[in-house]
């Protein structure tokens, strides 16, 4: 029980830089008083004295703003970061290492008795603030969820989930030894949809090259042919890092 402990403290001050002394761990983290409480719900509730469990379980939530069913599974070394707010429910799972900030739900869509209605995190995933996980499907290990995002399908493994409905928009299985305070990452800091609009700026800017060019020549060919005279293309600022992008031949 002890080593337990030890880990715990542990695994919470190598993530979280605010953290002074292993005796605050100890004494001042809702998430890790939460985890503990959860523990003896989850036995309770194992030997079938779901009451008694489920009453535990309301106990640790007065006390500290997060809500675990018994009958979720929770891994070794999980750090619930400032924790109020946090929901997971009765089916779900989350693995070694996972780290869920504030706000987040883990929830079911379904309300078939005893099947499988939440998700299931795999090993390292790091669950950002205000983030909700709906549905019985699986985020792969070391994956990270964004701030604030929907998520209602699976999400490989390394990935990055961002956005309502949320979007990958990154998945490297290499990089999953990685820790992303909040899920973020390189690829959740911008925004697909404003990449997408720029890749067809940029090919339609391409085109009208292309277009200059074969008009040129025609006229050379035959001076009767006006030259065609194209309008600049100016990229949105919300889609563009400041420098233009390469024309392409």
């Amino acid at each position: 029980m002890f080593d337990r402990i030890r880990e715990d403290v542990r695994s919470i001050r190598e993530r979280d830089p605010a953290a002074q002394s292993s005796w605050e761990v100890l004494t001042c983290y809702p998430g890790l008083h939460a985890i503990w409480g959860h523990r003896v719900s989850h036995f309770l509730w194992t030997l079938g004295l779901k009451w008694l469990a489920r009453f535990n379980s309301h106990l640790a939530r007065w006390l500290t703003g997060i809500e675990i069913h018994p009958g979720a599974k929770i891994g070794r070394r999980v750090f619930i970061d400032h924790g109020l707010g946090v929901v997971i429910g009765e089916t779900a799972e989350v693995g070694d290492d996972c780290t869920i900030y504030q706000g987040v739900t883990l929830g079911g869509t379904s309300l078939t008795r005893g099947a499988k209605r939440h998700p299931t995190l795999g090993r390292g995933v790091v669950v950002g603030a205000g983030a909700k996980v709906l549905g019985p499907f699986m985020v792969g290990d070391g994956a990270n969820i964004g701030s604030n995002a929907v998520v209602v399908r699976a999400v490989p493994a390394g990935a990055t989930a961002v956005g309502i409905p949320a979007r990958v928009v990154g998945a490297d299985a290499e990089r999953k030894t990685e820790f992303h305070a909040y899920g973020i990452t390189d690829e959740g800091m911008s925004d697909p949809v404003a990449n997408a609009i720029a890749k067809l700026l940029e090919h339609v800017r391409a085109q009208d090259e292309q277009l200059a060019r074969m008009c040129k020549i025609v006229h050379e060919l035959d001076s009767r042919m006006p030259e065609l005279a194209l309008r600049k293309l100016e990229m949105p600022e919300f889609c563009s890092d400041g420098q233009e992008p390469a024309a392409k031949g």
